[in-house]
């Protein structure tokens, strides 16, 4: 209790030191906000990350990712610039005698009109923005990358970069600077996706035509994402063409594509609905192999998403994906998918302060099988579902403060498995693992503060807890890892309690727009890992959670970098340097039987681990 109550004590007067360093001593001269939402004008889609820059000060700040942005400023007249990659750069002249609220659309680039002289601001924001380990790409830089059998993929995209490899030909895991694949948080509009891969992983489950942009964290984490160890995939869905009615599709030589997208309201209400579909199956049956014929192997992505803005303060978001493998022939039949929901509420208390509710849905479950009729057949079913809820706020206190805090909590229901046999003649009697449950939740803060020209500091702290909920059976092993007898646990009892103080920290030192020093520090705890006897994974591998036998994996991550732009910030540049060490790591005994085993807390072996390496980026 004395040791809950010290940790309690810790988070909150580290809470209340982070935000009371923010305030500063009340200016004599008046202050007015200027706040608002950046938009592509072509379509109405939000701008996350676009930079609004103040001439007259040599300041400014970015979007956040829903476009929204707030500037505290005295009383006087400025020139904001607007500017974000691939579109035109918009210049605005403000006179700041109240507060205002001014939205504003950039336009996309084009690049027929070579006659126009770019005078923009340079694209600096690699060197001067206080964030490491950290790679964003759009889906139009991604539509570049060489693509296989013609489809694009996310995932590949990714694994082109410095730190992060597959960790198997053709697969669509990853592995974030020595981490396993199970240490990537991967979110599509928050919700999480726990299997990424289609046809054993030669694709992944995101549709490009759906997608808007995709940001990997490798080690500079932010406060508001935990629960894994190596990275967090924070990939954006379109929200819809708010303009015009769009239809755009395409035939590859594995799948083929649709997306409709349009204004349900002009400029006030959009959708987006989004397919894609392999079709080799549909030639089988032309097959002249008889054994071919009732083949089926293949893969379907659906992608939605409607919004409607009720007014300047409040907009609301519903998006879902629904995706599946299926395969089977003479001898067995397997099919798996993930499914996600996403309800979110953009709300904007006042000028400053905007804010973020979301409630999400996930669902990973897969079924493994043979043809009835004989005396061996059987079906297999397992899987992952979560319900969560979370907000997020932020506070544009003035330019030089950032403050952002927020709480979230998931519900997970583990089902392990349950296997029976089918037919009347079968000789396999059921066999299941007892479903079990727990609640992860979250509370961070953090704050980014400039300080001076060329320093700034961004430092956080998240508290997190996993719970242990009934009904449950907990084993005790003896040193031999034998299980000696067990715990039974009822309905709604809380049977164990695993919590983490994860402080984060970043600092920024910009000799000027061209070059910078970066460092970095995070701690994160993982409450939940995977059951996979090889690196490639599979379908039919297992999530499994902390409990009384298993601790929490812990890691801690230090990294500093050098940052530097020539030709004008055409030609980007970057050297990072990271150390990175794991405690309570999990590992499993050799020929472990990770399959329909409700002993699989006694095959587990853990450990500490460490990586480091150098990173070049050009």
């Amino acid at each position: 209790m004395l040791k809950t109550r010290l940790v309690l004590l810790l988070f909150t007067g580290t809470f209340l030191l982070l935000i009371s360093a923010t305030f500063l001593p009340a200016e004599t001269l008046k202050q007015y906000t200027v706040s608002g939402k950046v938009t592509d004008q072509s379509n109405g889609e939000a701008l996350p990350g676009a930079t609004v820059f103040i001439r007259e000060l040599k300041t400014g700040g970015v979007t956040d990712l829903y476009g929204n942005y707030s500037l505290t400023l005295h009383e006087g007249s400025y020139t904001l610039v607007f500017s974000y990659i691939g579109y035109m750069t918009r210049e605005i002249r403000v006179e700041l005698t109240a507060n205002r609220s001014l939205m504003v659309e950039l336009s996309p680039h084009q690049q027929e009109l070579k006659e126009v002289e770019i005078t923009s601001e340079r694209n600096d924001r690699n060197v001067v923005k206080p964030e490491m380990s950290t790679f964003r790409m759009d889906i139009k830089t991604i539509r570049k990358i060489p693509a296989l059998m013609g489809e694009v993929d996310v995932i590949k995209a990714i694994q082109l970069l410095p730190g992060v490899q597959s960790v198997g030909e053709g697969s669509s895991g990853f592995s974030v600077r020595g981490g396993s694949p199970d240490q990537n948080l991967i979110l599509l509009d928050e919700a999480t996706v726990y299997n990424a891969s289609h046809l054993m992983g030669f694709f992944s489950v995101f549709n490009n035509d759906a997608i808007r942009d995709v940001k990997l964290y490798k080690g500079d984490i932010p406060a508001s994402y935990g629960g894994r160890l190596s990275s967090v995939l924070d990939i954006r869905m379109n929200e819809g063409n708010s303009k015009k009615f769009e239809v755009n599709g395409g035939i590859g030589i594995i799948a083929s594509r649709l997306t409709v997208e349009g204004p349900v309201w002009k400029n006030r209400s959009s959708f987006i609905v989004s397919g894609r579909r392999t079709y080799a199956d549909l030639f089988l049956p032309l097959s002249s192999n008889k054994a071919l014929q009732n083949n089926r192997l293949y893969f379907y992505d659906f992608n939605a998403k409607i919004n409607y803005r009720i007014n300047d303060n409040n907009q609301i978001f519903l998006s879902g994906y629904f995706g599946r493998d299926v395969f089977s022939n003479a001898f067995a039949r397997m099919n798996w998918g993930n499914e996600t929901a996403t309800f979110r509420w953009n709300h904007l208390f006042t000028n400053k302060i905007f804010s973020n509710f979301s409630f999400l849905y996930a669902n990973y479950r897969y079924f493994l099988g043979t043809p009835s009729g004989n005396n061996t057949s059987f079906e297999w079913y397992s899987g992952l579902r979560d319900l969560g809820v979370k907000g997020d706020l932020s506070f544009y206190l003035n330019p030089s403060n950032t403050i952002r805090f927020g709480l979230s909590s998931t519900y997970h229901m583990f089902y392990p498995g349950k296997a029976t046999g089918t037919g009347d003649q079968t000789v396999i009697t059921q066999v299941e693992v007892p479903d079990n449950y727990g609640i992860e939740s979250g509370l961070y803060g953090s704050n980014e503060q400039k300080l001076g020209d060329h320093f700034t500091i961004k430092y956080g702290l998240r508290f997190s807890l996993f719970q242990n909920i009934g009904p449950g059976t907990v084993f005790h092993y003896n040193d031999q890892y034998v299980a000696t007898d067990s715990s039974n646990y009822k309905a709604g009892i809380i049977y164990n309690i695993s919590y983490g103080i994860e402080p984060r920290l970043g600092i920024l030192w910009d000799f000027n727009a061209r070059h910078s020093v970066k460092a970095s520090y995070a701690r994160t705890n993982q409450y939940l890992q995977l059951a996979q006897n090889s690196t490639i994974g599979t379908p039919l591998d297992i999530w499994f959670a902390a409990s009384p036998n298993v601790k929490p994996q812990l890691a801690d991550q230090v990294a500093l970098g050098y940052f530097r732009n020539f030709r004008r910030n055409t030609i980007e540049t970057s050297v990072e340097v990271y150390y990175k060490w794991m405690q309570h790591v999990i590992d499993f005994k050799d020929f472990a039987n990770l399959i329909l085993n409700n002993k699989l807390e006694g095959e587990i072996r853990s450990g500490k681990a460490w990586s480091y390496g150098i990173e070049f980026l050009v």
